[in-house]
C-alpha cells in the first residue's frame, strides 16, 4: 500500500453505535463519494469502524465503484468511560497529555492506539492495495494520526470536522500527513 485516506464518518444523530447520518450527514456522504472520485487517488479498499455513522459515510463510494466495505471492530471509537462524564473535554484533553490515563471501564489512548494500529500495519503490509481507505470517528483518527505526525493531539482534534479526510503516504523518508478535506466543499 502507497497511501491511506484516513476519514472521519459525516454528521450523525448521536454517539451511539447504531445512530445513523442526519439529513446533512446524508448529503455530506454523498459530497464525499464526489470529492473521493474526483481526486487522483482510486481507493480500492474501505476498512470501516462497525458503527452505523461510519459505514453509512463511505456507502455512496463503495457503491458507485462497487467496492466491499470491510467492517473491523479495532476502527471502533474509543470509550473515555462506561459512566457519563460531566467534564468530558476536560478528561478527553487530559487522555492526550498523559496517554495511559484512563477512567474505570474507558480506554486509554494507547489502549485505543493498540488495537487500531494494528490495522494501519496490516494494510501497510497490503501489496495488493495501492490506496486504502480506513473509516472511524474524531477521537481514534486523532490518535491514529499522532502516529504519523508527532504534534497531531488535542488541539489539532478540535479542528477534525464530520466528515474529514487525510492522507498518509509513504516514501523513502517516512511519512506524510496531509489534509485533503476542505469544508466549504
Amino acid at each position: 500500500m502507497k497511501r491511506l485516506f484516513m476519514i472521519r464518518h459525516c454528521h450523525a444523530e448521536g454517539q451511539h453505535k447504531d445512530s445513523p447520518l442526519t439529513k446533512q450527514g446524508i448529503k455530506q456522504s454523498k459530497r464525499l463519494s464526489n470529492f473521493i472520485e474526483q481526486s487522483s487517488f482510486f481507493i480500492d479498499r474501505i476498512i470501516t469502524s462497525p458503527y452505523l455513522r461510519a459505514r453509512e459515510s463511505i456507502k455512496p463510494y463503495a457503491e458507485n465503484n462497487n467496492l466491499l466495505i470491510q467492517i473491523d471492530h479495532r476502527l471502533q471509537e474509543r470509550l473515555l468511560s462506561e459512566a457519563p462524564i460531566d467534564d468530558w473535554m476536560d478528561v478527553l484533553e487530559k487522555s492526550f497529555s498523559d496517554r495511559d490515563f484512563r477512567l474505570p471501564g474507558g480506554e486509554s489512548s494507547n489502549d485505543a492506539l493498540s488495537r487500531s494500529i494494528q490495522v494501519v500495519n496490516e494494510l501497510m503490509q497490503d501489496e495488493s492495495s495501492e490506496n486504502a481507505a480506513i473509516v472511524t470517528h474524531g477521537n481514534l483518527l486523532a490518535i491514529l494520526l499522532g502516529e504519523f505526525q508527532e504534534d497531531f493531539g488535542y488541539e489539532h482534534w478540535k479542528t477534525i470536522t464530520n466528515p474529514d479526510v487525510y492522507m498518509i503516504e509513504k516514501s523513502n523518508a517516512g511519512f506524510t500527513v496531509k489534509r485533503l478535506w476542505d469544508n466549504s466543499i
